[in-house]
C-alpha cells in the first residue's frame, strides 16, 4: 500500500566543496581577464573578434585544475604544460580559419607570455589561504581510523598528507593482536573498537574512518550503533583497492545508492565536450595534412604493389568490432586469428613504410575513424583483435581500456610505450598507462597529449 522509502533520500552525491569549486573558475577565469588587460593595456577596443576568442578560451579552460595540492614547483610545471598545449590549439584553430589579423601581435604575445605567471600567482595565492585557513584551531578536524590493516594504513597515510587542509590523524582502533595488525599500525594503536565512541567523545573527535573487511559486517553494525550517539562525521572505506576503480563515483538510482567501480569518464557534459573537440579538431588537422595524405598516398602506390590504405579490424568502444585505416607500410596484409607484432628490421616492412612507422605518418588516415566516430583522437591505441584475445586472459583489467573509443596516440604513447611490445611485462606497463587516462581524463589532458605527441613524431625513434 505504502511505497517503501527506506532508501529515499538516504544517499546523496557528493557536494562540490568550495576549494574545488573556486579552482574550477580560477583558470578560465584568469587567463579570459588577462587577455582583456592586455587588450586595455595596448588600449586595443574589445570586439567583436575579442570576445568570441574569450569565449574559446574559457570553453577550453574550464573546468580549471584543481592545483591547490601540488607543491608549488609542480603546479608552475602543470601550468606551463598546459598553457603551451592550449597555445598550440589555438594557433591551429587560428591558422586554419586566418583569425590572426584580428588580433594586435603584440598583444597575444604579452598574453602568452604573463598569462602562465598570473595563473601561478593565484594558486600561490590560494595555498596560502587554505594553509592560514586549516592554521585556525576551529579549524582543526581531529581524525581516527577503525581498522589497522592494510587499507586503514592508506587511510591513514592520505589523512596525515592532509594535514594542511584541516585534518590531524590521531590513530587506529582495532581488536585484532599486534602480529595481526599492519606492522606500521602497531605503535599507532589506540584501543579497541569498545574504545572508539568514548574516545570521541573524550577527545573531540570530528572524523571515524572506518576500514574494516565487508566480512566484519555485525561488528560494523554494532559500531555504527553505537557512534550514533556522538557528534562524529563517520565515513565507511570499502575494501575496493584490489579492483582497478574507474571513475569511481556514488550514484541514485530512483531513490537506490549505486557505487560506481568502472565506468567511461566520457558521460553526459563530459561525452559532448569529448566528441565535439574530436570533430572540430579532426575537421582543422584533416583540412591542413591534405596535401601531405596525397603526397604519401603516392609515395606507398609506388613502393609496392597492393592497396594505399589497410582497413585492420580492431576492437573499440565496449569491445565492439572496428575498422581502422592505416596507410599501408608492410609488403603483407596481416588481419586474421593470427597477427604477428611488427618488429625492428622486419623484412615485411618496406622502406617507405619504415619511415611512415617511424614518424607515425601510417597513423594518419585514422583522423577519418573519428569523424566516423569510431575512434577519438586520444585514447587507448587499440590492438588488433587477436592481441586482444591474447592478452584479456593475461593482463588483470587489460578490456577495462575498451570503456572509451581507441584513440590516434594515447598516453602510454607520451610515456615511452610505442612501438612493439614483445614481452608481457611491456604490454602491461601500457595498459596501466591507459588506466591511469582513464582515471585522470580532463580536456586540458587530451591537449597536453597532443603536444607531446607532436614533439615525439619528429624526435622519438622506438616506433617502427
Amino acid at each position: 500500500m505504502f511505497e517503501d522509502r527506506s532508501y529515499k533520500r538516504t544517499f546523496y552525491s557528493a557536494p562540490q566543496s568550495v576549494t574545488s569549486l573556486v579552482a574550477a573558475f580560477l583558470e578560465p577565469t584568469v587567463t579570459v581577464l588577462t587577455f582583456l588587460l592586455v587588450n586595455q593595456w595596448y588600449d586595443e577596443p574589445v570586439l567583436r573578434s575579442t570576445l568570441t576568442l574569450c569565449l574559446l578560451i574559457f570553453a577550453l579552460t574550464f573546468p580549471g585544475r584543481n592545483r591547490f595540492k601540488d607543491n608549488l614547483l609542480a603546479a608552475g610545471v602543470d601550468i606551463v604544460t598546459s598553457w603551451v598545449s592550449l597555445l598550440a590549439i589555438l594557433a591551429l584553430c587560428g591558422y586554419a580559419t586566418r583569425s590572426f589579423g584580428f588580433f594586435e601581435e603584440e598583444v597575444l604575445i604579452a598574453w602568452a607570455v604573463i598569462t602562465p605567471g598570473l595563473q601561478w600567482i593565484a594558486v600561490w595565492l590560494g595555498k596560502l589561504v587554505l594553509k592560514r585557513q586549516a592554521a585556525q584551531p576551529e579549524a582543526r578536524r581531529p581524525a581516527i581510523v577503525v581498522g589497522a590493516g592494510p587499507l586503514g594504513v592508506k587511510v591513514a597515510k592520505a589523512l596525515a598528507d592532509s594535514e594542511d587542509q584541516g585534518i590531524d590523524f590521531l590513530g587506529y582502533f582495532d581488536d585484532r593482536a599486534d602480529d595481526r595488525v599492519h606492522g606500521d599500525a602497531t605503535d599507532k594503536r589506540l584501543g579497541g573498537l569498545k574504545d572508539v565512541a568514548p574516545f570521541i567523545r573524550s577527545h573531540s573527535i570530528r572524523e571515524v574512518y572506518i576500514t574494516l573487511p565487508l566480512g566484519s559486517q555485525p561488528r560494523i553494525v554494532e559500531l555504527l550503533e553505537q557512534l550514533q550517539g556522538t557528534t562524529a562525521s563517520i565515513f565507511f572505506v570499502p575494501d575496493v583497492f584490489g579492483i582497478s576503480i574507474i571513475q569511481g563515483r556514488l550514484q541514485d538510482m530512483n531513490g537506490v545508492p549505486v557505487v560506481g567501480i568502472c565506468e567511461t569518464p566520457f558521460t553526459g557534459t563530459n561525452e559532448l565536450v569529448k566528441r565535439i573537440s574530436d570533430i572540430v579538431l579532426a575537421t582543422i588537422i584533416l583540412i591542413l595534412i591534405s596535401p601531405i595524405l596525397l603526397i604519401i598516398g603516392i609515395g606507398v602506390k609506388l613502393s609496392s604493389p597492393g592497396p594505399i590504405i589497410f582497413r585492420q579490424r580492431r576492437n573499440g568502444l565496449q569491445g565492439e568490432e572496428i575498422i581502422v585505416y592505416k596507410f599501408r607500410s608492410m609488403r603483407t596484409m596481416d588481419n586474421g586469428p593470427v597477427v604477428r607484432q611488427a618488429t625492428k628490421d622486419d623484412p615485411r616492412i618496406t622502406p617507405f613504410g619504415a619511415f611512415l612507422r617511424r614518424t607515425s605518418l601510417d597513423e594518419l588516415p585514422q583522423f577519418i575513424n573519428v569523424l566516423q566516430g569510431r575512434m577519438s583522437i586520444v585514447g587507448p591505441r587499440p590492438h588488433a583483435v587477436a592481441h586482444n584475445e591474447q592478452y584479456r586472459e593475461m593482463i588483470k583489467a587489460y578490456m577495462v581500456r575498451h570503456k572509451v573509443k581507441p584513440g590516434i596516440t594515447g598516453w602510454a604513447q607520451v610515456n615511452g610505450h610505442r612501438g612493439e611490445t614483445d614481452t608481457i611485462e611491456k604490454m602491461r606497463a601500457r595498459v596501466e598507462y591507459d588506466l591511469e587516462y582513464l582515471r585522470n581524463w580532463s580536456l586540458g589532458l587530451d591537449l597536453q597529449i597532443i603536444v607531446r605527441t607532436i614533439r615525439l613524431v619528429f624526435f622519438d625513434r622506438n616506433a617502427y
